[in-house]
């Protein structure tokens, strides 16, 4: 079993559980071609810390601390993270975190990867 993420868009041929971490729908994809077998919204960063963010990457390092505190300290958040730690730890196929955003670098994936590896 391993982690991966991979931007919602692409196309899969992988098998495995796929686990969406946005807090919104991502947009022009159906449910019936995302083929998402989890959605965590609660996973997600909150809308202020996102709208903070903006997929700047500078400012990465600052998100990836300020996301961890909150999947520390907000309740909802937290209670998501250890579902997807649930998730890791009762399966044996490979596990896909989806997110949309179009940085591949710099987005809540990478942090949740980093957390979980």
């Amino acid at each position: 079993m391993a982690v991966y993420i991979q931007r919602i868009y692409s196309a899969s041929t992988h098998k495995g559980v796929r686990v969406l971490v946005d807090r919104i729908w991502p947009r022009g994809i159906s449910k019936e071609e995302a083929q998402v077998d989890v959605w965590l919204k609660n996973i997600g960063p909150s809308a202020s810390l996102r709208k903070w963010f903006n997929h700047d990457a500078d400012k990465f390092e600052s998100f990836k601390a300020k996301y961890m505190k909150e999947l520390t300290n907000n309740t909802d958040q937290n209670h998501a993270f250890e579902e997807l730690k649930s998730i890791i730890n009762h399966t044996e196929a490979d596990i896909y975190l989806l997110y949309s955003a179009k940085d591949t670098k710099h987005n809540q994936a990478v942090v949740l990867k980093s957390l979980l590896t």
